[in-house]
């Protein structure tokens, strides 16, 4: 969603960027909502996800791990999403996300095997870690060490980015995966 940043510096807006300086134009809208967990965004999904979308960056989850959430119900949202977009023919591009280590070794191998799985047994362009690169430095981070500030979004696009072309060759092809 672009927490404490301005609209121009949040990841939609310079994954869009990013793209059109490759050449590649394409309209990226922000469905992210800050604070959301993953049956927030499986719950708003049919009306944040309009008629005519073509594809999908799915990244949800991190709120649910600082929570403390089941993985098992996080699964079970990321699952029923990824279900709804595909039968809709829409590519996704699956971001996961990792449980924080405060969280225990337990939750923490169950929560970070959540999106391996789910890219297994799913049609999508699969991105490991989104804060990849990102997490835990300082000087890519808000001062809440948590949301990136603009350099970490920037970090994080160019890390992205060929798995986001990836995802509009995809769409532009007219399959979900």
């Amino acid at each position: 969603a672009g927490l404490g940043l301005p609209v121009e510096d949040a990841f939609p807006s310079k994954l869009e960027g990013a793209l059109k300086a490759k050449g590649i134009s394409a309209k990226i809208s922000n469905a992210g909502v800050s604070g959301d967990t993953a049956a927030g965004g499986l719950g708003r999904l049919d009306w944040s996800v309009p008629s005519g979308t073509d594809a999908v960056i799915v990244e949800l989850g991190a709120n649910d791990a600082l929570r403390g959430l089941d993985p098992g119900v996080t699964r079970t949202a990321l699952d029923t999403i990824l279900r709804k977009l595909t039968a809709r023919h829409i590519a996704v591009l699956l971001v996961g996300m990792r449980a924080p280590p405060n969280m225990g070794p337990d939750y923490t191998r169950d929560f970070d095997a959540t999106y391996p799985a789910l890219a297994s047994t799913h049609p999508v362009v699969f991105y490991p870690f989104f804060l990849d690169g990102v997490a835990a430095d300082p000087k890519l981070n808000q001062g809440d060490g948590m949301h990136p500030n603009a350099a970490g979004v920037e970090a994080i696009v160019g890390r992205i980015l060929p798995l986001v072309e990836e995802l509009i060759v995809r769409a532009r092809a007219g399959r979900p995966s």
